[in-house]
């Protein structure tokens, strides 16, 4: 049936920053292909990465090549995919679980340990009548043990819907279906630094709302209106009602590698917890316009971003910015296949907290793990970012990613603010000056089977003036280890 061929209707998973290039060409591929002897003549077909963070969404999994696919392009849970169940419907299943230990020393910059582990379970169902109408399910379960500080509302969520959404096909635009999506859903656009299903922590970040989405080879066009919806280890999961997130994202495709992002968003908070002139409380409203141009051409690699932001922040207007300017480049032709990148982050401050303007940026809703050396102390939000970083595979299952953030203020009398964009240290003389400090982080990545990774992370934050004088003045030290299954 001709339709199968366009179910799913698969959003193409844009590259994150910091982007790792991963070899190609003849070799084993993950640590089992050098057990058996499985030599591949290029890299196996699999949706997931061979990789321990999936960015993406499970519903976005392209699992198409299965309907053709041969022996060698075959695994031995492929029998759970695009199951067809008469002419006219299918089923597909799958999901992960997740084990990570923690080790952080001076964890939350709160000067004390905490070594715990996490576990996180998910698993989803996906049915399909023809190519009109999709009901698509997912599960998690995500649990936090033995930690020394009370555990965050991202560590622990009992069983509950991750996504429980139905797809409808709306209309037809230039022989590309357009689907109207309604229920609760993860969101996920261009770099992930406004808009993510943020990976990292245990629970995963998700929405409940509506989205109608239209895509063709070189274009795609979305727009939403969602809520958030909030964790609870206790209770099931509640949408935060007193916010709205809505946006249209663009995306221009010219030639192959290379993407051109065009965007505006809207976020509202009629919670009456934002401090505006003179103490007063009041909601906010604040709009992000912005665009993105990303390209891999002939081994040369570009990620340039900025962003604008206006509207209301209790009694004071918002005028804020942050940008990116990014460069790198592949040398396939190397051993190792290594790739370099140069980096320049940056997200306004509040020179004058309390003025009639409020300046510090508004990371809405990003992956804020993945940006700023791991660790989760620094987000995007009164922030300058320098940082270089390496990416190398000893053997194509291996992988090496080293980076370096020269980390500073851009106002010394405003906050620093977390991965969450919460605030956490300040001198509002602006004395302490604008050094944060400088963050290492080193990561391995073993790919088992195109099941199995184990993913190794070592950061490491030099602390500087500014975290000596407001801070405890010690240097936090993280260590995680992950193993992942997906099926």
């Amino acid at each position: 049936m001709g339709w199968w061929t366009r179910v799913p209707n698969v959003q193409e998973m844009p590259p994150l920053g910091n982007t790792i290039i991963t070899p190609k060409g003849p070799g084993y591929y993950t640590f089992l292909d050098v057990l058996q002897g499985k030599y591949h003549e290029t890299p196996p077909k699999y949706p997931y990465p061979r990789f321990g963070v999936y960015s993406g969404s499970f519903f976005n999994a392209d699992w198409r090549y299965l309907d053709n696919a041969d022996a060698n392009d075959r695994d031995y849970l492929d029998f759970l995919k695009r199951i067809r169940l008469g002419d006219d419907f299918m089923f597909t299943t799958g999901g992960e679980f997740r084990y990570r230990y923690n080790n952080e020393s001076d964890s939350r910059l709160s000067g004390k340990n905490n070594v715990y582990d996490l576990t996180r379970t998910r698993v989803y169902g996906d049915f399909w009548y023809r190519d009109i109408f999709r009901i698509y399910g997912e599960l998690i379960n995500a649990q936090s043990f033995n930690q020394d500080l009370p555990p965050q509302p991202v560590d622990q969520y009992n069983v509950n819907f991750l996504n429980l959404f139905v797809d409808l096909k709306t209309a037809t635009i230039f022989d590309q279906p357009m689907y109207l999506r309604g229920g609760r859903q993860e969101l996920l656009y261009g770099s992930q630094r406004l808009i993510s299903p943020l990976e990292w922590v245990n629970t995963r970040r998700t929405f409940q709302g509506g989205k109608l989405f239209w895509q063709s080879e070189k274009f795609s066009l979305d727009g939403f209106v969602v809520q958030p919806v909030i964790p609870s280890a206790n209770s099931f999961a509640s949408v935060n009602w007193q916010q709205i997130f809505s946006g249209i994202w663009g995306t221009y495709r010219p030639t192959k590698g290379e993407m051109l992002d065009l965007y505006y968003l809207d976020f509202q908070d009629s919670n009456r917890i934002y401090i505006g002139q003179y103490g007063a409380k009041g909601t906010e409203n604040v709009s992000t316009g912005g665009t993105r141009w990303y390209g891999n051409k002939n081994d040369w690699l570009w990620d340039m971003e900025g962003m604008l932001q206006f509207g209301r922040y209790s009694n004071q207007g918002i005028l804020a910015n942050a940008y990116t300017l990014g460069g790198g480049y592949n040398f396939s032709k190397l051993p190792m296949n290594p790739t370099l990148w140069m980096y320049y982050d940056y997200a306004s401050g509040d020179p004058n907290p309390g003025g009639t303007v409020h300046r510090t940026f508004n990371q809405l809703f990003p992956f804020g793990h993945y940006y700023f050396g791991m660790m989760d102390i620094v987000g995007r939000q009164n922030i300058n970012d320098f940082h270089a970083e390496v990416s190398i595979f000893p053997v194509k299952w291996w992988t090496i990613w080293a980076q370096y953030h020269i980390l500073r203020l851009d106002s010394p009398k405003d906050f620093l603010y977390n991965a969450a964009g919460l605030p956490t240290l300040r001198d509002p003389t602006g004395a302490a000056g604008i050094n944060v400090g400088e963050i290492l982080t080193v990561i391995n990545n073993f790919a088992l089977d195109l099941h199995q990774s184990v993913f190794v992370q070592y950061s490491h934050l030099y602390a500087g003036n500014f975290l000596r004088q407001v801070g405890n003045g010690k240097s936090p030290d993280y260590l995680y280890l992950m193993y992942s299954y997906r099926w």
